[in-house]
């Protein structure tokens, strides 16, 4: 199959009708990695951002969920990164562990072939293991406020060599109370740095970050109605009945990949509990699960393991998951701003999605706020009635049986031709990274730039293996000691 094109603007015609990433003369590295994963036209954003970005200057872009945003400020950092430089060059704060995981992931993924290692550090994790990666080789730094400054004031997070500055979902960061600890941050970083703000919105709070905190900021605003591309949708009901006006909804719009977003983890485990009995495919995710829950549980969803997704708002900010067709407010968001990074989980680029609210009728008065602030017209509609219910319920129960459609993540068409290995050996039998690369590059047939991202843990070491040459080395070190050890070595379990 041929590759989807990349040099110069896409030409139909005889007509330039699409830019493409090569606009913006980066590296091959980065231009290999984007095609990989579909990377193929910028966003609206992505072409705003990416060549002031590039070009030094600090700014605050309004642009809604779903918009592309992490590819926006991730495509910079990667092209400008220093491989050689081994401390932190950029710092990502976010508002959740979510989407720092997924920060995370994006920025690993574009930068891979360049072999750029980036860190998250949130809290409700172990800090020792956090300051062990972060005195190892690292170019980027995604984390939550409170435990970047934890590190920041125990002084395991070098600052001295940052550069790019990224303040994402800032109207979420700021709604939850981190604006304190945000300005603690900047305090402490180094003056001569790009600072970048994204957020959906723009509350006064934000603006007023933005002009003590950076300089001269050129303005972006992306004007785009939040999810444009779905249907919004809202029904007046009895909190008593929303349970059973979720079914009957459910039954007839027969979501293919559905949201449900509940205001507290009470409410998340009871509706979960009652689409279970009905053999709904379901999951749930809220701030009382143990992380390692919340993701095995969100990538399932991002799979398609399963249609239904019961959640707090959790993962409603900046989560990226492709085509959601329906969210489900099944309790009306406390703030309108809610309401637009709910909704921006549908309705992604160029695809169509439903959003549908629960309305009480003490609650319907707050329905034209949130609909003048979305920039979106929501249609009341009334309670499906018996016969509607009937008439759809075979489709329904058909497709509830059947096999959800599996849906590739993001990023797994970088890892064509990438092979992880497992050492069992790392920093207690004094195993450093120079001591992995210098090893395998004696391979023949391998070269240092054939080795991508490097691990090492206490007693445990991963590498990753590029260009195809993974069984390669995997074979030629079951017999070659490193350090003069013999290690243990094999293909890492993939999460």
């Amino acid at each position: 199959m041929d590759e989807e094109p990349l040099a110069t603007d896409i030409m139909r015609s005889g007509q330039i009708i699409e830019k493409s990433f090569r606009t913006y003369s980066l590296q091959e590295e980065i231009m290999q990695a984007l095609n990989a994963l579909g990377y193929h036209v910028p966003t609206a954003v992505q072409d705003r951002v990416i060549p002031v970005a590039l070009a030094g200057k600090d700014m605050a872009v309004k642009s809604r969920t779903g918009s592309g945003k992490t590819a926006a400020f991730g495509i910079p950092i990667c092209e400008t990164v220093d491989w050689l430089e081994n401390r932190p060059q950029a710092l990502v704060l976010v508002p959740t562990r979510e989407l720092a995981q997924q920060v995370k992931e994006d920025i690993t993924n574009i930068g891979r072939l360049k072999r750029i290692k980036v860190s998250a550090v949130y809290g409700k994790e172990p800090f020792a293991p956090q300051k062990t990666e972060l005195s190892q080789k690292c170019h980027v730094v995604v984390g939550t406020p409170g435990r970047v400054l934890d590190h920041i004031v125990r002084g395991t997070l070098a600052l001295d060599r940052l550069h790019y500055l990224v303040i994402d979902e800032a109207d979420e960061m700021l709604g939850m109370g981190f604006l304190k600890q945000v300005e603690t941050i900047l305090e402490a970083l180094p003056r001569e740095r790009i600072t970048l703000l994204f957020s959906a919105t723009l509350p006064r709070d934000v603006q007023k970050l933005c002009f003590r905190y950076m300089l001269d900021p050129v303005s972006i605003d992306i004007e785009e109605a939040a999810s444009s591309g779905s249907r919004h949708l809202y029904y007046v009901v009895d909190e008593e009945e929303k349970f059973a006006l979720l079914t009957a909804v459910t039954v007839t719009q027969n979501p293919d990949h559905c949201l449900v977003f509940c205001r507290t983890k009470e409410r998340v485990d009871s509706v979960y509990d009652g689409l279970r009995q009905l053999t709904y495919p379901c999951g749930k995710i809220h701030g009382g699960m143990e992380q390692e829950d919340r993701t095995r549980t969100m990538n399932q969803f991002r799979r398609g393991d399963f249609r239904y997704l019961v959640a707090t708002d959790v993962a409603a900010r900046g989560i990226d998951i492709e085509k959601v067709t329906h969210v489900i407010n099944y309790d009306l968001p406390v703030a309108k701003e809610s309401y637009v990074h709910r909704t921006g989980r549908t309705g992604r680029g160029s695809e169509s999605g439903t959003s549908v609210t629960f309305a009480t009728s003490y609650e319907e008065k707050f329905m034209a706020a949130i609909e003048s602030y979305a920039g979106v017209a929501i249609a009341k509609m009334e309670s499906p009635d018996a016969a509607e219910i009937a008439a759809r319920k075979a489709p329904f129960l058909d497709k509830l049986a059947g096999p959800s459609e599996q849906k590739k993540i993001r990023g797994e068409q970088v890892h064509d031709g990438i092979v992880k290995l497992y050492f069992n050996g790392g920093k207690s039998k004094k195993i450093r990274a120079v001591d992995l690369v210098g090893t395998i590059a004696k391979i023949d047939g391998v070269e240092a730039t054939d080795i991508g991202i490097i691990t090492i843990q206490d007693n445990i070491s991963y590498v990753e293996i590029l260009h195809g040459k993974g069984r390669l080395v995997l074979e030629t070190m079951q017999v070659t000691p490193v350090k003069g050890k013999l290690l243990k070595v094999s293909e890492a379990r993939q999460r």
